[in-house]
């Protein structure tokens, strides 16, 4: 992660904003009495939010563990050519 000063980050607010929002890599802002921010888009922030929920969620955890293993052994839920069909004419 880049780091950038307060005061350099406010100088370019508007060139770090866009490279922060294009690029989706958070910025380090370091304060000048030694306090440190970290700046990045609200879309990648939701992303992070989800993927914490997910991760802190035992039910949904077991979920995706037994789907990965019945899709490693081949034995998970196979679709019918007709609802295969609905799903790739979407």
């Amino acid at each position: 992660m880049d780091s950038v000063s307060v005061n350099k980050f406010l100088d370019n607010l508007k060139y770090f904003v866009e490279q922060i929002v294009t690029d989706h890599v958070p910025l380090k802002v370091t304060g000048r009495t030694g306090e440190n921010l970290v700046v990045l888009s609200a879309d990648d922030w939701e992303r992070d939010q989800e993927t914490l929920y997910i991760l802190q969620n035992k039910g949904l955890m077991a979920q995706i563990a037994t789907s990965l293993e019945t899709h490693t052994k081949q034995t998970g839920y196979q679709p019918t050519k007709d609802e295969m069909n609905e799903i790739t004419g979407i």
